[in-house]
């Protein structure tokens, strides 16, 4: 543990993002924006998962090896979707070319 204290009113406006963000996620669900709708869910989703792991988890006053190892868990996570994405966006490209 770090020893590091922070003050309530910081939990609390971290917690005022979270539920701003979550209705922006209801609110993106519901508006029909095409091939965008993934994007913009899953950039929210990273944005309140980055909240939750700097402030809640205090890997923002933690060591560096345990920031690095935090930044690596989502470097891996960004080509594992990368890697999904790619995978999705392309399958009704061979169908077309396989006709």
């Amino acid at each position: 543990m770090s020893g590091h204290v922070a003050p309530k009113s910081l939990y609390y406006t971290i917690f005022a993002a979270l539920m701003v963000l979550t209705i922006l996620t209801v609110a993106v669900a519901r508006v029909d924006l095409g091939v965008l709708n993934l994007p913009m869910a899953l950039a929210i989703a990273v944005a309140k998962a980055m909240l939750v792991i700097l402030f809640f988890m205090h890997v923002k006053y933690s060591p560096k090896l345990t920031q690095v190892t935090a930044f690596t868990g989502f470097v891996f996570l960004a080509i594992l979707i990368a890697l999904t994405m790619n995978d999705y966006l392309s399958r009704g490209l061979l169908g077309v070319a396989g006709k």
